[in-house]
């Protein structure tokens, strides 16, 4: 299961206005935030109302929200609310922060108003820009429409991608093949601009740890060999050779990632590893993928994290595929292949009966490559990229569609304008590879990109407009 954000719940009023609406209000949105797969920590210990409203209460909620270590907090504004208040708070913590009040009651048949919280709101708004507080907002609705439990099921998602962002440990195996000039990254500038790590092991290291898997571990090693056999068809799964080199370095960069505790990977995938393993690594990338742990093709560090920022905008449940962009549609105009020699996860499979590990897809003998073909839906990519500096992470949807069909692992993307997306990714500062996922999340990794310092959303499709027209919606 994956792990869920902690997302403190602050709610606020301020005295000249009803209290008991406000009390009202408190446990219907929290009623609905419940059902959001989320861990809440709220106020009801720090007064007997359980809401933000006084000076002294301030510190108090600090405090609990660090001892909490809460990852996101959630200022639901249940009448006016007390902007001071809310605006300390925030500023205490560099963590997304979301802004909402219900929609308020008409007022009584004395002309009475119970609750102001939009009014509120805009308060709020201009403390947090005082603070410079990064936030996020949802419409003034009701606590039971649509667009408030979504808006909420967002924000937690943009919450996961920031949280990740902030705790991508690498594991690369081996250096980038000499040609692959376009997956070079700077690894001090990761570090220092987004606390990303790298933690290198050379090829030979790999292998020792194989051997010894295969000489020390033969339960682990049978049980992996099984998988493979059980779920696959081709030489790769049939034969005991290839089957077993595989699983063995399944376990192999398993054990690497738990020593230095990384939650994604890259591998020098050819050619140094075909003449001194015989295998290729594809199929124990797509065993992982199906295992929502990244390994990026050709020490491809920011595909890495490309993938691991799109696994968090699904919801850190859904796996990823790692993807060249190759060719377009020899017919249709807005049409192109997304593809890999077979990292792609089976569970995205179109026939997950008939996923085969293969020899190589361009002829060579040797074993590990995939071959199926990805279901038909919605997809969303990215590209986590930059240079002279600068970062940005290009981010677009489409559709999986039919197509002609082609070795290994792919989908046929079908987009709006694919001509504007491929002058984008020319220009850069991005290249071939690109993370993917089914369903719509380019809202969620551009929200993301507001909390994230010196990272800048590029998207193609929706554009910028469409994306904020959905965020409001």
């Amino acid at each position: 299961m994956p792990e869920l954000v902690t997302i403190g719940y602050v709610p606020t009023r301020r005295n000249n206005f009803s209290v008991s609406a406000a009390l009202h209000y408190k446990e219907r949105i929290a009623e609905q935030i419940r059902k959001a797969p989320v861990r809440l920590v709220d106020i009801e210990d720090i007064n007997e109302e359980g809401l933000l409203l006084r000076q002294e209460d301030v510190p108090k909620v600090i405090e609990k929200m660090r001892r909490e270590n809460v990852d996101a907090l959630f200022f639901p504004h249940c009448n006016f609310g007390c902007e001071g208040a809310v605006g300390q708070v925030a500023a205490a913590f560099s963590v997304p922060v979301l802004l909402y009040g219900p929609r308020d009651d008409a007022p009584d048949e004395t002309g009475m108003r119970s609750r102001d919280s939009q009014c509120g709101l805009f308060a709020s708004g201009k403390v947090m820009r005082r603070h410079n507080v990064t936030f996020s907002y949802i419409v003034n609705v009701v606590p039971e429409d649509e667009r408030f439990l979504r808006g909420f099921e967002r924000f937690a998602r943009v919450t996961a991608v920031v949280k990740t962002m902030q705790n991508i440990r690498v594991l690369q195996i081996g250096p980038r093949p000499g040609d692959f000039l376009s997956v070079m990254a700077n690894e001090s500038e990761l570090m220092e601009k987004f606390g990303v790590q790298v933690f290198p092991i050379t090829l030979t290291e790999l292998e020792l740890e194989m051997r010894r898997i295969q000489k020390e571990e033969p339960e682990a090693l049978s049980k992996v060999s099984q998988f493979i056999e059980t779920h696959y068809q081709g030489a790769g799964a049939e034969r005991k050779e290839p089957r077993e080199t595989l699983a063995a370095m399944k376990l192999a960069i398993r054990n690497f990632a738990e020593q230095f505790r990384c939650n994604c990977a890259c591998i020098q995938c050819w050619t140094a590893m075909q003449e001194s393993m015989d295998i290729y690594p594809c199929a124990v990338n797509s065993m992982l993928a199906d295992e929502c742990f990244p390994v990026a093709c050709e020490t491809d560090i920011c595909g890495a994290i490309s993938a691991m920022l799109i696994q968090a905008a699904a919801g850190n449940g859904t796996p990823h595929f790692l993807a060249d962009l190759t060719i377009r549609h020899p017919e249709k105009e807005n049409v192109e292949l997304l593809w890999h020699c077979g990292a792609f996860p089976s569970a995205f499979a179109k026939d997950k009966g008939a996923c085969r590990i293969t020899e190589a897809w361009d002829g060579n003998p040797q074993c590990g490559n995939c071959a199926w073909e990805l279901q038909n839906g919605d997809i969303t990519i990215c590209r986590f990229d930059g240079d002279h500096g600068e970062y940005s992470l290009f981010l677009g949807e489409g559709r999986g569609i039919d197509g002609p069909h082609s070795r290994g692992t792919y989908v046929w993307f079908e987009v709006g304008d694919w001509p504007a997306w491929e002058y984008k990714l020319v220009l850069g500062p991005y290249i071939h590879h690109v993370a993917g996922t089914y369903g719509k999340v380019a809202d969620v990794l551009y929200e993301a990109c507001r909390y994230i310092p010196g990272l800048k959303a590029d998207p193609a499709e929706p554009g910028e407009a469409e994306l904020l027209l959905r965020l409001r919606s």
